[in-house]
């Protein structure tokens, strides 16, 4: 899908946030977003707790509506249909749909404890898309080999580390055959020796093209994956640019602050 301009048509952004607020009651948690990610590129998001960064991706998954603004995914307006200049809520099904082509792992595994490693990955396929279950399991075990567990298909969750289970949900959020995949903080609930083992998963999908946007700590890693950072406070995008700009040159003094800050808890 192309968008035409005066220069001539330019690819639709993978990811389009227009102009979006997010409030919680009083508190307003998102105050005019305007963020685009274009196919392909990988997008990090740093910045304090409470900075509107885990929100912001929710909207993008449509589990959080706009109270303003839009988001588009794919060029398709994501939980809502438009009447002239009104927007109408569309239904939880056709919200669903929606949603089935956008992959999300966040900080908790929310892996079905009483399921297979192999049926946690296969069951959305099955259940959702209507596969058949011997087409869905050979997927499974590609997508298991994939992040390096081909061994534990067999196992249930609580016979795995933590590492193990991230990566699980991680082949779970592919075997929708997402065109845009998600991760919030995806490795915060992890110990320290277990990140590494994450992050390499992570890494191997920026290689392969996937469109992501990474809410993360990991610094470092944010300097040698992403194409874009993202710095988010209070709710606003402070600045964004490549890794080499924002992590080695940042021009807001609050960026600055916050990357020394990180520094020093490392």
């Amino acid at each position: 899908m192309t968008m035409t301009t005066k220069g001539g048509s330019v690819p639709t952004p993978k990811v389009d946030l227009q102009g979006v607020i997010k409030r919680f009651g009083d508190l307003q948690v998102l105050n005019g977003i305007d963020l685009q990610i274009s196919s392909g590129e990988v997008c990090c998001l740093i910045g304090p707790s409470g900075s509107g960064k885990s929100t912001l991706l929710r909207m993008v998954n449509g589990l959080l509506l706009t109270d303003e603004g839009r988001v588009y995914v794919d060029g398709t307006l994501m939980g809502f249909r438009e009447e002239g200049n009104d927007l109408i809520g569309i239904t939880s099904p056709q919200l669903a749909r929606q949603r089935r082509n956008i992959g999300m792992v966040f900080q908790r595994f929310n892996l079905f404890p009483h399921l297979t490693a192999l049926d946690n990955v296969t069951i959305g396929p099955i259940k959702l898309l209507q596969m058949n279950r011997k087409k869905a399991e050979n997927k499974a075990q590609e997508l298991l080999a994939q992040v390096g567990l081909s061994a534990r298909a067999s196992y249930y969750p609580n016979e795995l580390s933590g590492g193990q289970q991230q990566r699980i949900a991680i082949a779970r959020a592919l075997a929708m055959d997402p065109s845009v995949m998600l991760f919030d903080e995806p490795t915060s609930a992890l110990d320290p020796e277990l990140v590494g083992e994450v992050l390499s998963v992570i890494k191997s999908l920026a290689a392969d093209g996937m469109t992501m946007l990474v809410v993360t700590h990991e610094i470092s890693f944010a300097r040698e994956v992403a194409d874009t950072v993202v710095f988010m406070d209070q709710g606003k995008i402070v600045e964004k640019g490549p890794p080499e700009q924002i992590l080695t040159r940042p021009q807001s003094g609050r960026t600055q602050d916050f990357l020394a800050r990180a520094t020093e808890a490392r």
